[in-house]
């Protein structure tokens, strides 16, 4: 998207870049602009506003998902086609239309990760919020009319889904365009690290998800690299028709 090309040129990031630690990262970006404010409690305060509207909009959203792993140690590949509902209540689910690949991936690598976002979206104490991180204005960045705040996020405890790294906000709207970092506990004893970028679309005043690059460590098949596009987000009862009636995950390409 457009969007996310200005973002990456703007901010002069390529993906190869994605993990670097903050003090590596500083001299990619050069020096922030002048803030208006420099702690960043302005921005921080106008982005809590924004995420509680934001999750009452998300509710009720169906989006096509496409997920691609790879185990390249052991040459493994895998492509999983699936349906993504955020309920007005209860946890998020994922209705799967067809799977291509090795049964390794879709195993031990898109499975696990399916369980450890459902895992988490039932939860609700793991809001990028003052209660569960603390936060760090690193200046304002970016040129034109597309320019992004910066804060250095840090959880106060250790809990799985939260996580230790960067939160890019939008000038304008203070909502997140990208969410990127470290989780500090992993969700299973099968995962050693995991490291992730998840980048959103400003759309209509909301923050859609529409990418997820992930590389993670595994204890028992090495490392996996996991990519997540989302794609034809709406909201009608159409939708959360045909996401009841998706197929069951096949492993030849087709859902039945």
């Amino acid at each position: 998207m457009r969007q996310h090309s200005q973002y990456c040129r703007g901010l002069n990031l390529r993906p190869s870049f994605i993990f670097l630690p903050l003090a590596a990262l500083f001299p990619l970006l050069g020096d922030p602009l002048p803030a208006r404010d420099p702690d960043g409690q302005e921005q921080l305060s106008k982005y809590l506003d924004a995420t509680k509207n934001q999750q009452d909009q998300l509710r009720g959203m169906t989006m096509d998902v496409d997920i691609e792993a790879a185990l390249p140690t052991l040459s493994k590949t895998g492509k999983l086609h699936a349906l993504r509902y955020i309920p007005k209540i209860g946890a998020i689910t994922y209705k799967a239309i067809t799977f291509q690949g090795d049964n390794t991936i879709k195993k031990d690598v898109i499975a696990r990760y399916l369980e450890a976002e459902q895992g988490a979206g039932q939860k609700t104490d793991l809001a990028i919020t003052p209660e569960n991180y603390k936060f760090k204005y690193r200046g304002l960045f970016g040129s034109g009319d597309w320019q992004l705040h910066l804060f250095e996020v840090s959880p106060k405890r250790r809990a799985v889904g939260l996580f230790e790294g960067w939160l890019w906000l939008e000038a304008k709207t203070c909502l997140p365009v990208r969410e990127q970092g470290v989780f500090v506990r992993n969700p299973s004893l099968f995962l050693r690290k995991v490291e992730f970028v998840r980048d959103y679309h400003i759309k209509d005043g909301v923050a859609v998800p529409v990418k997820i690059d992930s590389t993670i460590r595994t204890r028992l098949v090495g490392s996996a690299e996991l990519s997540v596009r989302f794609s034809n987000h709406s909201r009608t009862d159409a939708d959360e028709v045909r996401t009841e009636q998706a197929g069951h995950l096949t492993t030849n390409g087709k859902g039945h």
